[in-house]
């Protein structure tokens, strides 16, 4: 059984919002093109409480793109983004939720970031999803949405993890490449564990 996980298609991910990644808006129809394909189609969302500690704005003196230790662990501070229950949070207007079976947030404690879809960054807890899937019969993940070097990567790499055959849709994702090659060397990186990187043809042929 397929599954297809819609990966923060939110606002403040596309032009416009707090922490756009560059055209992530133009994966919105390739995602809606490619539910119909898949048994399953969840989504997932960026929901942080305003004191999250990434917000470089809850670090006085910091600024975004500053590293800092979070409880332990290595954070990049981003700008103010996906606050639970703002505009920013929402999915994207043009996305099409009416297939989705599930939505499942991630980032909702403010002592510890999530990127990963599955578990936060120190995988100290799980979101659910791993278990979801599981009970479903899901023997395969596919992976679209932004970013592709941040919450895509990490969710895939947990995915394979978790012993799902896993596949990235290239095309219908979008990298913020904050160092120029990031985006290169997450493809790489997830490459090396196995995942399997397709395009959107392959799959609506």
């Amino acid at each position: 059984m397929k599954a297809l996980i819609l990966t923060d298609l939110q606002n403040d991910f596309c032009p416009g919002g707090a922490l756009a990644v560059p055209h992530g808006d133009a994966v919105v129809p390739l995602a809606n093109r490619l539910q119909p394909c898949f048994d399953l189609v969840v989504a997932t969302q960026d929901w942080h409480p305003a004191d999250h500690g990434s917000f470089a704005a809850n670090h006085p003196g910091s600024e975004p793109g500053e590293t800092i230790d979070l409880d332990g662990l290595e954070q990049i501070l981003w700008p103010v983004h996906c606050v639970q229950s703002t505009a920013g949070a929402e999915f994207h207007p043009d996305l099409d939720t009416s297939k989705v079976d599930r939505v499942f947030r991630k980032g909702t404690d403010p002592r510890i970031d999530s990127y990963s879809c599955f578990f936060d960054n120190g995988h100290r807890k799980a979101t659910g999803l791993g278990d979801y899937l599981k009970q479903k019969g899901v023997t395969d993940v596919y992976l679209c949405g932004l970013a592709l070097d941040y919450c895509v990567k990490f969710s895939a790499l947990d995915a394979a993890a978790l012993c799902f055959t896993t596949w990235v849709i290239e095309d219908a994702c979008r990298g913020i490449d904050k160092q120029p090659g990031d985006v290169a060397r997450a493809l790489e990186q997830m490459q090396s564990q196995g995942i399997r990187i397709v395009r959107s043809d392959e799959i609506m042929r």
